[in-house]
């Protein structure tokens, strides 16, 4: 029994960390699109295709990823919510780059 709680200790903290990790990415990709929002020329071909990249491997990464049951409510809605911002994020960037 020592050996499983250990183990879910474990798996636990290190979904802590790939949320944690997670949110910061999101918050570059953000500072990104805000930043080119502003710009005159919004959106060159490259910047697009570098963007759309990189959404698409966090979605991908995001909803990949099975919720573990043992998770505390409040872990579970942290993971919602990242989803929900990579989607939001998305629609941003959509916005931005089709202005």
């Amino acid at each position: 029994m020592k050996m499983q709680n250990e183990m879910v200790e474990s798996f636990l903290s290190g979904h802590h960390n790939f949320i944690v990790n997670l949110n910061y990415s999101l918050d570059m990709i953000e500072k990104d699109i805000n930043e080119t929002a502003e710009m005159e020329a919004l959106c060159t071909s490259e910047w697009c295709v570098a963007v759309e990249h990189c959404l698409d491997e966090v979605a991908n990464g995001v909803y990949s990823i099975s919720e573990p049951r043992w998770t505390s409510k409040e872990k579970s809605r942290e993971f919602r919510n990242v989803r929900r911002r990579v989607h939001d994020l998305y629609a941003q960037y959509r916005g931005s780059a089709h202005a």
